[in-house]
């Protein structure tokens, strides 16, 4: 008895020690913003960008400065979830981390904070106002600094269907005193705002899972989870209410475009707001549609001047007729057939059940096959999970765009930026009395969830310049795999309902194939006046601004005989007679390794580690050569139903470069434009000779004799892909000019 009540005594005070353990690690810790360090670049260093570019012809009167208005922290939930360790993150980067690295390791001129205010609470939306404010303080001479801060957010829109579908826009301001930013930032009111304040886990999985999935940091996991409380602790600001009657204390949203145009205008304050990602799969659903935006009612001429063609994410430039689903004229879906430029999912999805048919040939085999392309199709964005026990390679290329340069994970060319600038609406009109359109700038993003804004100046190291993640476990690996639960009694396809899916955000978006398109980031471009806030925002209003797939490529588009004179990339014009255009473009300076002598100096190895593994951008005297100028003709709709395909031509002239790394010049006209009797768009592609690119092999298939892809060697984040292995294949560097509008004056 003795024993017994010794035991029983021990097995107590070994409860009651795990419970106090779990009590003591069950206390979350509050996320920081961090310490900007405090010390500008030199002025010798800010004043060579500038010489350099005059020794490449640019002109004395403006210079281009490059940036990236679309980084993200570890204060974005997505971001946090991703540094976890057991998603082979490397742990959080506040938002100071951001400002270090704009201004030492990726050497920028200007950049945005824009976490997604659906993470955000009024807490950390005072960090970022500190954090944004000291990195502008740091910058020196405010009239020539060597860095300008905007402060911003995301507006991240997601819906499961395409009628609840909008996307997401990045929102920064011109201002940063207090009086002069909203006193919030403006969420969207969808699918990610209530998945970020839902708390999916069971007691088991909140109090125990931190154990069993990653002992060693299981702080961190409980930190998300506190995360994750204190923004549900929130309340939704009511509706409808002036901004300002507002309370401090409460997340303000908003459902629509529309909505969150209308809080903007009721701030009164000046601010970018920029669409992004509009053909990526991993969040769009199939079959989406941008035509539904193509109205007054969800645009704002002044605010909504710019789109991101390219990002970390991929390219949202290249439109395509194929479709993910086709629609009957009763509005049901229907699975497309396949092609020799496209493989759609929901077909792949078909096959896969028909190999597991006895007879293959039969009736039955034939309704499995086509349940599961309706299965398929009725799941949206999470078709993948109604075919149980696959893989990543058995969907093969199913979904991706074969011919894009860097595309997303399913590219949806309803959404590209040349099918929106094509597109008219005859029931509505712009400021013009035209019928209504889009008429936007291009810039390049990295869109970064490392607090690494402009991260693209080198291509390695994958898992640092990258969003790539993978889990580290297994237990972690069940969160986190694409594929359904393999279920030994069933071999067939089965319903999965979007909105009600007891599977992660993970694996409902395909992170596994998701991790072969990731890439290193874009850049923007503006051809500004001077260094300072008031002068970048203006050629950003303007919209004489460029994107780049991340090379900091120099780049002039001009329209020369416009009445009244010349005209720059962004601009509009009213003419009859041809246009005449002239562009140029100057390769960027190849990268040396490591960091500059005196950003070491300033900040320490040991920061530099932390921030970018010790890189930085480091040109050196060289210049990559531009192969060759693309020209892409756009000819907006005149009528309703005009086929958008035959409107695009791209490329429509081609200009082969000089190998010598000197730059290209060429001048073109379009004697079509008089007797064409209609408004034209035209923009300039410059390509850099082909060098190594992470992911530009996309899910490198192997091919059959005929030139299907019979197989595919995933990139994984995880370590099926050897963690040396940057996954890089020959790519062309490129950057975008804006469109120049002209009108036809007949």
């Amino acid at each position: 008895m003795r024993k017994v009540s010794l035991g029983v005594v021990l097995l107590g005070l070994a409860c009651a020690g795990l419970a106090l353990v779990i009590a003591l690690d069950r206390r979350g810790t509050p996320q920081q913003a961090g310490t900007v360090t405090d010390a500008a670049r030199s002025t010798e260093t800010v004043a060579a960008r500038a010489a350099r570019q005059r020794a490449a012809g640019a002109p004395a009167t403006k210079q281009i400065l490059f940036g990236d208005v679309h980084a993200h922290t570890t204060f974005s939930m997505d971001a946090f979830a991703w540094s976890l360790p057991m998603l082979g993150g490397e742990g959080t980067h506040p938002p100071a981390d951001a400002c270090d690295y704009a201004r030492y390791v990726a050497g920028l001129d200007f950049w945005a904070l824009t976490d997604h205010a659906e993470s955000l609470t009024p807490r950390h939306w005072r960090m970022i106002k500190d954090t944004v404010r000291a990195c502008n303080a740091a910058a020196g001479d405010p009239a020539n600094p060597d860095l300008v801060t905007f402060l911003g957010w995301e507006w991240t829109q997601m819906g499961n269907t395409r009628a609840s579908h909008y996307g997401h826009r990045n929102v920064f301001l011109l201002h940063t005193g207090e009086d002069r930013v909203p006193a919030r930032p403006i969420a969207a009111d969808g699918v990610a705002f209530r998945a970020m304040r839902n708390d999916p886990l069971n007691a088991f999985q909140k109090y125990i899972g931190p154990y069993l999935v990653d002992f060693d940091n299981r702080q961190r996991q409980v930190d998300l989870q506190h995360k994750q409380a204190d923004l549900r602790s929130w309340p939704v600001c009511e509706q409808g209410r002036p901004v300002r009657e507002l309370p401090a204390d409460c997340l303000e949203v908003a459902a629509t475009p529309a909505d969150l145009f209308d809080k903007l205008a009721d701030w009164g304050f000046p601010a970018m707001v920029v669409p992004h990602g509009t053909t990526w799969g991993f969040y769009t659903p199939p079959g989406y549609d941008w035509a539904k935006q193509v109205t007054p009612a969800q645009h704002d001429p002044e605010s909504q001047r710019l789109i991101e063609v390219f990002s970390g994410h991929g390219n949202a430039e290249e439109y395509r007729e194929w479709r993910a689903v086709e629609f009957d004229g009763q509005g049901n879906p229907v699975c497309p057939e396949p092609t020799a430029d496209y493989l759609p999912s929901c077909h792949r999805a078909g096959e896969i059940i028909r190999s597991r048919c006895d007879d293959p040939a039969s009736d039955d085999c034939e309704r499995r096959v086509h349940e599961a392309e309706q299965n398929y199709l009725a799941a949206g964005r999470a078709g993948h999970l109604t075919v149980p026990g696959v893989t990543p390679d058995d969907w093969l290329d199913a979904g991706q765009c074969r011919d894009c340069y860097l595309p997303p994970l399913n590219h949806r060319p309803g959404g590209s930026v040349q099918y929106i600038l094509a597109k008219r609406n005859f029931e509505a009109t712009d400021e013009d009395g035209d019928p209504f359109g889009y008429r936007f700038g291009f810039i390049g993003s990295s869109d970064n969830h490392n607090a690494r804004p402009g991260n693209g100046f080198k291509e390695r190291d994958r898992a640092v310049v990258t969003d790539t993640y993978g889990a580290r476990s297994g237990i972690a690996q069940d969160q986190f795999v694409d594929a359904a639960k393999p279920d030994p009694d069933q071999r067939w396809s089965q319903p999965h309902e979007l909105g009600a899916s007891r599977y992660s955000f993970l694996q409902v978006n395909e992170s596994e194939r998701q991790a072969s398109f990731f890439y290193s980031g874009g850049l923007m471009a503006v051809h500004s006046a001077g260094r300072d806030r008031e002068a970048i925002w203006e050629a950003i209003r303007r919209r004489e601004v460029y994107a780049t797939s991340g090379d900091r490529m120099l780049l002039w588009f001009d329209l020369r005989n416009a009445p009244g004179g010349p005209r720059p990339m962004g601009g509009e014009a009213t003419m009859t007679d041809a246009p005449r255009f002239r562009v140029r473009a100057v390769g960027a300076f190849e990268q040396k390794p490591g960091c500059p002598e005196d950003v070491v100096r300033t900040i320490g190895a040991e920061r530099l580690a932390k921030l970018s593994g010790g890189e930085c951008y480091h040109p050196s005297d060289r210049r990559r050569p531009i192969e060759r100028i693309e020209v892409v003709r756009i000819r907006p709709q005149i009528a309703a139903g005009e086929p958008v395909a035959e409107l695009i031509d791209d490329p429509w002239r081609v200009h082969d470069c000089p190998a010598d790394g000197g730059g290209c010049a060429f001048t073109f006209s379009d004697p079509g434009f008089t007797a064409g009797g209609r408004e034209t768009l035209y923009y300039v592609r410059a390509l850099q000779a082909p060098t190594p690119t992470i992911n530009a092999d996309g899910l490198r298939c192997e091919y059959d004799d005929s030139g299907r892809c019979v197989a595919v060697d995933v990139c994984y984040g995880d370590p099926r892909t050897d963690a040396d292995d940057d996954c890089t294949a020959p790519a062309r560097e490129r950057a975008w000019s804006s469109p120049i509008y002209v009108h036809h004056g007949g």
